[in-house]
């Protein structure tokens, strides 16, 4: 049995389910979420908890078992609380700003770069401009706008120079040595 998949998911108060054949739409205070999935995974509402079991064992159904309780989990927490990744910019000019909906990056190019802001997706800058966050009820989706906001500009190893997580740790290399004589 997976670990994971047989941990049943807990529904908070505020948030509904309803689950169709192979399809899941959970509602909640946030917004809506829905998501497929596969016939031999059997998705169960049992009071305010999901159950999730396998029909059989085969390998394929042991490996999705896990990740539709998965998915199942973060699409609850999502419309019940959201989820938030942070970005740092560093660097000197490095600056982003909101112009309505949209984000735009200055990032040491000759041009700023946008984002559109997407269904369910926003965007919190500081007055500062050089901290970031990318907020949303849908985990994968925050996380690939985050994502590719850091591809812009990645930090560079000699001074720490560009867009990473707030989290993240960047190991710095010492530049040039000076000539032994």
């Amino acid at each position: 049995m997976s670990r994971i998949g047989k941990l049943p998911v807990v529904i908070p108060t505020g948030v509904s389910i309803n689950i169709e054949r192979n399809f899941i739409t959970v509602k909640g205070p946030k917004g809506e979420l829905q998501q497929s999935f596969p016939p031999e995974i059997s998705v169960k509402q049992e009071g305010n908890e999901i159950i999730i079991n396998r029909n059989t064992d085969h390998r394929l159904q042991r490996s999705k078992h896990g990740l539709i309780r998965a998915l199942v989990n973060n699409m609850v927490l999502g419309v019940s609380k959201g989820f938030t990744k942070n970005l740092v910019i560093e660097g000197v000019g490095y600056k982003a700003n909101l112009q309505g909906k949209k984000l735009v990056l200055n990032l040491g190019y000759s041009h700023p770069v946008v984002f559109d802001s997407r269904e369910n997706i926003s965007f919190v800058v500081d007055k500062s401009g050089t901290q970031l966050s990318v907020n949303g009820i849908d985990k994968a989706l925050v996380g690939e706008i985050a994502a590719r906001i850091r591809r812009v500009r990645p930090p560079e190893p000699y001074k720490g120079k560009g867009v990473r997580y707030a989290d993240e740790v960047i190991i710095r290399k010492a530049g040039k040595a000076g000539k032994a004589k």
